[in-house]
Order: structure tokens, then sequence, then C-alpha cells
């Protein structure tokens, strides 16, 4: 990568704590942000884990005052957030608290925003339209995947017009991210083996894409790493601490790189796969990941060829493209040593979808930074190749 003459920026805005048993931080990140009414934005999934009960008990011994709002569904809807919103201003909340995947921290960083600003959470759709800062937010993963615990962006579902939106912007990032593997160990293989392949893509994409640079490279570095390590394990022996401490890592560190540089082509195709056929948005990354890759290896050779390595594919001797494709061959044996499903038909995406993803897929800004520019039918293509 030629820097000579380029500026670059890097900010993180969130505070990340991370470690086993750092959930016994939560009081004192509370205190801290001087919070003296907590609202508990969760999910059902994680209240029936036993896991909300422990963030309950940890702001109790505390003497801390908090209610909770648990009706969070996957892919948190418009209206979900507007009773939450409600929730929040009705009790008068001054700190909040998510605790999830990436539907209820999504859910927890948009309830922040609406608590503090006019109107409807879709009038905010896009980069940078929040203009007051949200209330102070604390997000508390329970996955290894989303990493919107730090990320910039919350993505909300319009379930009855069919479709998703993202809203970024500094305003939109936690205040403080608490990042305990421990609350990871529950997570079922699937659901581990989806939000994985899911971090793999936040590092992957930044990673080759046209608006890399050197602090966000070094941070996908790492994440791929990490998880080409270790979520094999994660997936087949759940309760293995050190490979659950490695993908919780791994997902926060691929966020914190994607963050100033944005993704490529397997995010901007899941939008309208997840805003219509419902794709789950780690699954459908999985499904697309390696028909991307083909698509994008000429753009950037080099960065592909650092990916097959990292892997641990052997590259001596192989000419330059030789060595890149095997990038490819190590993400889709990945992909089938963790039980991803094999294509999108699955999800009742069949070729009469084509022109619809496509188009709904290539005004995203993620599009822009891919290293290979796309058509429409480059896109369908890709598309068709995961069906």
């Amino acid at each position: 990568m030629n820097l000579l003459g380029r500026i670059f920026s890097y900010e993180l805005p969130t505070e990340i704590v991370f470690g086993l048993n750092s959930l016994q931080k939560l009081p004192e990140k509370v205190k801290e942000l001087q919070g003296k009414r907590v609202l508990v934005i969760s999910d059902p999934g994680v209240k029936d884990a036993g896991i909300l009960d422990k963030v309950i008990e940890c702001l109790e011994a505390n003497e801390l005052v908090f209610d909770t709002f648990w009706d969070i569904e996957r892919e948190p809807d418009v209206k979900t957030i507007k009773k939450a919103t409600d929730k929040v201003k009705e009790f008068n909340a001054d700190v909040i608290v998510g605790v999830g995947g990436g539907s209820a921290l999504d859910a927890a960083k948009a309830v922040a925003v609406m608590a503090n600003n006019e109107g409807e959470i879709i009038d905010y759709a896009g980069l940078n339209k929040v203009k007051k800062a949200a209330i102070p937010t604390i997000c508390i993963p329970t996955t290894s995947g989303t990493g919107s615990e730090v990320t910039i962006w919350t993505v909300i579902s319009d379930k009855e017009n069919n479709r998703k939106f993202g809203i970024g912007g500094r305003e939109v990032a936690p205040t403080v991210a608490l990042c305990d593997p421990n609350l990871t160990l529950t997570l079922p293989g699937p659901m581990t083996a989806a939000t994985g392949i899911d971090a793999l893509t936040h590092a992957l994409e930044s990673f080759v894409n046209k608006a890399t640079q050197p602090i966000s490279e070094a941070l996908s570095r790492e994440s791929i790493r990490l998880i080409s390590k270790s979520l094999r394990k994660a997936v087949h022996q759940g309760d293995n601490v050190e490979a659950r401490y490695d993908m919780l890592l791994a997902s926060t560190i691929a966020a914190t790189a994607f963050n100033p540089t944005r993704l490529g082509l397997a995010h901007a195709l899941c939008m309208p796969l997840g805003g219509k056929f419902k794709v789950p948005h780690g699954i459908a990354n999985a499904i697309l990941l390696p028909q991307v890759m083909e698509f994008n290896l000429i753009g950037n050779l080099e960065k592909f060829k650092e990916l097959a390595e990292i892997f641990g594919e052997k590259t001596e001797g192989l000419s330059l493209i030789e060595a890149a494709e095997l990038s490819v061959k190590a993400v889709r044996r990945l992909n089938q040593d963790v039980g991803i499903p094999s294509s999108l038909r699955e999800f009742g995406v069949t070729e009469n979808d084509l022109d619809y993803i496509a188009q709904g897929a290539i005004g995203s800004d993620n599009v822009l930074v891919n290293p290979r520019k796309p058509s429409i039918d480059d896109l369908k293509e890709i598309v068709r190749k995961s069906i």
C-alpha cells in the first residue's frame, strides 16, 4: 500500500474493558458515568441463558437503581426501538446497559441516540446525521462476531417495508465496551460459527479494501490470526475458555479495524438479504465471503496472498495469483469445518431475486471502498454462485 501523499486518521471513541470476570467492573463504570438510574436492554435468549440475571445481580449487589427491557428481537425493528425509547423516558434512565449479541447492542445504541434526539430513528439513517450526544451507554457482548460493542454503527430493520438501514457516527459509539469472555461460554455451536465468520469478514474486508490504513491493517491481521487459530475450537469445544477469549478479542479488534475503513461487498449484499429474506447477518456473510473474495482477488493480490499465509497456507514457489487463491480455499474450508450452511437457497433466495439483491446493494458505501469496482451484473453473479 502506497501511503505517500495520503493523510489518514484513526479514532476509537469507546473505552474497552476486556478480560475474564470483567462483568464485575459494571457498577464501577456506571458510577464513573454518574449513573443514577440504569436501563438494561437485552433479548429473550440472553435472559433464558441466565446471563441477564448475572448482570442484574451485579447491579443489585451495588444497590444501583435499574429496570430492564428484554424484548429485543433478532434484527431489531423500528417499532421496538420506539417502545424501548419510551421505556427510557418513562424510567428516566441516565445510563443504558446493552447485553447480548449484535441485535441487543445495536438496539441499546439506537435507544441511547433517540433518548436525546427528536423524531424517529429512521430520520438518522446514514453517516453523521445524529446531532445530539446519546446518553451514556455500556455494551456487554455475549457473542463473538458483530463487534457492536465498539462500532460507530447501529443497524435497524424496518420490517414493514422489508428493509434495513444503518446509522453511523461518533455519537452512535458506546461509551464503554465491557467484554467478558465468560459470557460467551454457553453460546451454541452454530451461532458461534456464524458470529465468528462475521468477525472474520469484518477483519478481512477492512484489510483488503481501498480505505485500509496501517493502524486498521495491524488490527485486522491480529484478528484474522486469532480466528484462524481458535474458531474451530470455540465451535466444537464450547467450554474452551482460551478459544472463547481469543474469539471475543478477535471480534472486538476486528470492529476497531473497520470503524474508520468501512467494509466491502459481502456486507453490502447482506443488507437486502437480511431485510427481505431474513438471512441472519453472520450466515449471509459466511456464505457470500468466498465468492466475494474470488471476485476481489485481482484487486489486491498481495493482500490475499498475505491472508493465505496467516491461515497457514504454503505459498512458497507459487505465482502471486496462485498464492492469493489459497486464501479463498482456506476460508471455504473454515466454513465447512464449523458447519456454515452451504447456500442462500436454504433461506428462500432464488435466481429470480438476483436483480432485487444487486440493486439493493449497489448503493452501499461499502461498495465504494471495495478493492474492485463491481457492476450490477457482477453482484448478481456473486449471489448466483452463493445460491
